[in-house]
């Protein structure tokens, strides 16, 4: 199977698709592919990686990922959870190219708008979720009447972007491989010393070049990437394990030291460790 672009499997005269992901992991290969994914997760929770970004999912949240945006979903293996999504796949042309355009469609632009980027809806979730467990059930006619019911909510919803940067060009098969590589080495060892010698030997390239091809694909180094990754997990672990100290977190997450992970979680977060710890903001996460 090629790595990207990926193609979502479907009747040749279908226009959207429905499909029901349900095991213990969800497909955790990047990828991209044409079709706008809007998804809810029933069960599960995990690193979700849209563009340049770093974010987690959970049992209850929304997303949208847009058109083309590499994307991979890891589920948490210490869960215990079964990983149980729905998803529908269309495209802004599935129903004609002029389709989205009607004026009585008018509304929905902010929809387009928001998928660019990928978006986590923070409002209406349980209106959606109602819907989306319609679907199984639902005949072709009713699937496409749930859709536009789906796209007027999420287009209206409150929202937090999954991406704050998009390389909109598709990926050959030799660079799909080579950005799965690095992102499969750097969540499976972001608690580890990674040195740019060792990610670009992952790469198969010099360290000066590396550095300017990933920076070119997702506008930050890689260094700011890993840290945001550790950064990432470390909010977790403030907010799920009430035992470990902040030093112990620190550690954990591949920082050498507290002072620089005190500094970094500051720099990404905006706050220190034990003010996110405390903040209720942090329920949210």
């Amino acid at each position: 199977m090629k790595v990207l672009p990926f193609k979502i499997p479907k009747p040749d005269f279908d226009a959207l698709v429905f499909q029901e992901d349900k095991g213990t992991i969800f497909f955790d290969k990047l990828h991209q592919h044409k079709e706008i994914q809007l998804s809810l997760i029933i069960e599960g929770e995990g690193t979700l990686i849209v563009g340049d970004t770093i974010n987690y999912y959970k049992t209850g949240d929304v997303l949208v990922i847009g058109s083309a945006i590499p994307h991979v979903f890891r589920s948490e293996a210490s869960a215990n959870l079964n990983s149980h999504m729905l998803t529908l796949f269309f495209t802004e042309t599935s129903f004609g190219s002029s389709f989205f355009n009607l004026e009585e469609l008018k509304e929905l632009k902010s929809f387009f708008k928001r998928a660019k980027q990928g978006f986590k809806a923070t409002s209406h979730r349980k209106l959606i979720a109602n819907l989306f467990e319609q679907l199984e059930s639902a005949s072709k006619l009713q699937r496409f009447i749930v859709l536009l019911e789906l796209l007027q909510l999420l287009s209206k919803s409150s929202y937090t972007s999954l991406s704050s940067f998009i390389y909109n060009k598709t990926y050959t098969d030799i660079e799909g491989k080579r950005m799965r590589d690095v992102f499969e080495y750097t969540m499976n060892n972001f608690d580890k010393d990674i040195p740019l010698s060792t990610i670009s030997n992952v790469a198969n390239m010099t360290r000066n070049a590396f550095c300017k091809y990933f920076k070119k694909r997702t506008n930050k180094t890689y260094i700011s990437f890993l840290n945001q990754l550790r950064i990432e997990h470390a909010c977790k672990l403030l907010l799920t394990n009430k035992d470990m100290t902040i030093g112990e977190i620190a550690e954990g997450t591949g920082f050498q030291n507290i002072s620089n992970f005190n500094r970094q979680f500051k720099a990404v977060k905006l706050m220190s460790p034990s003010e996110f710890k405390r903040s209720k903001r942090a329920k949210a996460f």
